[in-house]
């Protein structure tokens, strides 16, 4: 940080009384390895995280922060750390309307030749922002997308800067959730992270990527595949001048910091002033890896802006090269038949945090859901991006929603869905779409929930959303959640989209047995024959008075269930709802922060249910692992599934931990595991030296790192 800014910062220590407002020095957030590529033209990221003021604005008169009476109730007014949600504290656990927050930056002088947008990733659900006295933007009815607003004009440069941000968390009609036709908490507040982005004049918004691997050109691993490449760049010129704009690419391994050749860049283009355009290379072909839930793969690519013939900016977008597509009734993930299993998690159910998730409880949660062999899952509204960084990284498919969500989304509408709900829908996919279509996690994109597919108004409105998605990102599948397919599934428009998902809940919330799963789900392949059906949802929920089964009862549905969809081959498919008991506005159990669903094989802080042992092993693709030992010689038999979950297993490795004096850990060894096709199994042998074991761990690591299967020899 500049020492101008540091003197500035002690100069302006003496209004905090005046202003009620903390003044704060801000610091650049670390930059992705690419200095060898920009040379210092990287976008500046400021953090405006940490310290805020905030207020509760119960009447919602106010017409800015300092307008609002100080309220007298505790937790209602003061400081708080940003991300935050006020529905964690108990005092306001209950409140949904209207909130203010406020700080204050210093922006320094030597930004005047600069463009400076503030970005946040979430604010639930409404957001009007001031900068100084302007205002900067609105981001409406919209709750887990983000959004950038332009506050150039609005600084004042060399000297502080108030930036207050007005949410309003209220249940409204005319918005995705509709009203309280959602099942999860209403957490409402500054959810995710927020930063500057300081540019040039003319700088980069976003790059789309496109890497459509030829998989009959598929080469080994250290040469991977024929990969076609497209890219597009959309470039802003802010300035008051035309400019002659170009843009060139590289390609780097993400572990890697050396930058290879120019792949591809355009001619040069006149750009207006304030004017939007797509630049487009040309594609280009190389050799590269497969991305794969077991050989998470990534590539960056480094694009450079030249204005009249200089390098003015550059933008790194990570990405994978992969291919999920639909054939014969299944789904092939790089040419590979795959049935995949997993389990949903309910982000912002811890009552420490709600929604404003720190990292470090985003990967305890997801190191759960891999530790769970969950390589396949499914989400209810669009993610935090450390979610989706975290999923690219360490393998898991995601289909990522538009909080379309229940029965009552189209409730008084009789034929076509409203306009303010229909350009909802669409705005959120937009935004949806247009931040994470680069991620090689998600698989598919989700239109909906549960909102009744043979209801004529759902059916108009996923019509337009699947044409609206196809149209932005043609190569991803996708799918709505039905839950309307146990009646004449014919009728419902989950036939119209790339797969089926069916939520599945005999035993729970709908009537019938587990004898009930099997006609049920052949009569829904029977009405889209050439499509495979995914249970979406299946589990069981403590939700009701008769529900006293408890965890047990979770154990055997998942178990029996299970078993069932194993023996359906057209079901390409499952995943468990869910990982944890969540926190939701319409809970039976728990009051304030704690009102929940008991739901999952976690609690609200993470404590493992005895299902969460049983989920492990049924979606691990280990079928059987059994073990024992012949003098120095630990003997282990392995058999892959050959139905659901069911994949190559290739890569993995056996790994033993042997115990000794006073039953600790005195000796580790592992061996690599030849590669396996579902049903196909090995017999491998591992020396030891301890002489008096007490006892042997045994795992199959996947070549991430995760066990997916353990087994223990005890004397």
């Amino acid at each position: 940080m500049r020492r101008s800014s540091r003197r500035h910062l002690l100069k302006t220590m003496a209004a905090v009384g005046a202003t009620g407002v903390m003044p704060r020095l801000l610091t650049a957030s670390a930059p992705v390895p690419s200095a060898v590529a920009f040379s210092g033209l990287e976008t500046l990221v400021v953090p405006v995280d940490g310290p805020w003021f905030f207020k509760l604005d119960r009447t919602a008169g106010a017409r800015s922060f300092d307008d609002v009476q100080t309220a007298q109730r505790p937790g209602e007014s003061g400081h708080t750390t940003v991300p935050h949600t006020w529905q964690i504290q108990s005092e306001t656990a209950d409140y949904k309307g209207v909130a203010w927050y406020k700080t204050e930056f210093h922006a320094p002088a030597d930004w005047s030749d600069k463009i400076v947008r503030i970005e946040f990733q979430a604010i639930t659900h409404s957001a009007k922002v001031r900068v100084n006295d302007a205002l900067v933007g609105e981001h409406l009815r919209k709750g887990y997308t983000a959004f950038t607003f332009d506050v150039t004009k609005a600084l004042r440069l060399g000297a502080m800067n108030t930036l207050t941000v007005r949410v309003d968390n209220s249940f409204d009609p005319n918005m995705l959730p509709r009203d309280q036709s959602f099942d999860w908490t209403v957490d409402g507040g500054i959810i995710r992270p927020v930063s500057l982005l300081v540019t040039p004049q003319a700088y980069i918004e976003r790059v789309e990527i496109d890497a459509v691997p030829d998989l009959a050109s598929v080469q080994p691993k250290e040469e991977g595949a024929a990969t076609h490449l497209t890219l597009r760049a959309v470039v802003r010129n802010s300035s008051s001048q035309a400019q002659q704009v170009r843009v060139s690419y590289r390609i780097l391994e993400d572990n890697s910091q050396s930058w290879g050749a120019v792949e591809s860049s355009t001619n040069a283009i006149p750009l207006a002033p304030a004017a939007t355009a797509t630049l487009a290379p040309p594609p280009s072909s190389r050799l590269m890896n497969l991305w794969h839930f077991d050989q998470p793969e990534l590539y960056r690519a480094a694009v450079t802006l030249e204005c009249d013939g200089k390098p003015v900016h550059g933008y790194t977008q990570t990405f994978g090269v992969r291919k999920f597509e639909v054939k014969d009734e299944s789904f092939y993930l790089n040419g590979e038949r795959v049935r995949l299993m997993g389990v949903e998690r309910m982000a912002g159910s811890n009552p420490d945090y709600g929604m404003a998730e720190p990292s470090s409880w985003i990967e305890h949660d997801h190191n759960d859901l891999k530790e769970l062999n969950c390589v396949f899952t499914r989400v209810h509204w669009q993610q935090d991006r450390r979610v989706l960084d975290y999923c690219d990284r360490h393998g898991i498919l995601m289909q990522e929603e538009v909080p379309a969500w229940g029965p009552d989304t189209f409730k008084g509408m009789k034929d076509e869905p409203s306009s303010e709900i229909m350009q909802n829908g669409l705005e959120q996919l937009r935004e949806m779409i247009a931040r994470d279509r680069h991620h090689p996690c998600i698989f598919a994109w989700g239109l909906c929930n549960e909102v009744d597919g043979q209801n004529p108004a759902a059916q108009k409105f996923i019509r337009r959303m699947a044409e609206e998605a196809r149209k932005l990102d043609p190569a991803r599948l996708l799918t709505y959640a039905s839950n309307s397919l146990q009646n004449n599934p014919e009728r419902d428009i989950a036939g119209e989209l790339d797969f089926i998902s069916w939520n599945e809940y005999f035993e729970t919330w709908q009537v019938g047995s587990v004898e009930s799963v099997r006609p049920n789900a052949e009569a829904i392949h029977r009405a889209f024959p050439t499509k495979p059906i995914v249970v979406s949802e299946y589990g069981y929920c403590e939700c009701a008075p008769d529900r006293t089964g408890g965890d047990a009862r979770r154990v055997e549905i998942l178990k029996s269930h299970t078993n069932v969809y194993r023996q359906l081959d057209f079901i390409a498919g499952a995943i468990f709802f869910d990982y944890n008991d969540y926190r939701t506005h319409v809970g039976d159990k728990g009051t304030g922060a704690l009102k929940q669903r008991v739901h999952g094989v976690v609690d609200l802080y993470g404590e493992r249910k005895p299902s969460f042992q049983a989920l492990r092993e049924e979606s691990s693709p280990i079928g059987e692992l059994k073990v024992g030992i012949n003098g120095r010689w630990i003997t282990a038999s392995l058999l892959t599934r050959v139905d659901l979950p069911a994949y190559t297993v290739e890569g993995y490795t056996l790994r033993a931990i042997v115990y000794g004096f006073g039953d600790l850990p005195v000796e580790e060894t592992s061996v690599p595991l030849p590669r396996m096709a579902p049903g196909e199994g090995v017999i491998q042998e591992v020396a030891f030296e301890e002489k008096s074991p007490r006892r042997i761990r045994v795992d199959v690591l996947r070549p991430t790192g995760f066990s997916a299967a353990t087994a223990w020899w005890k004397p």
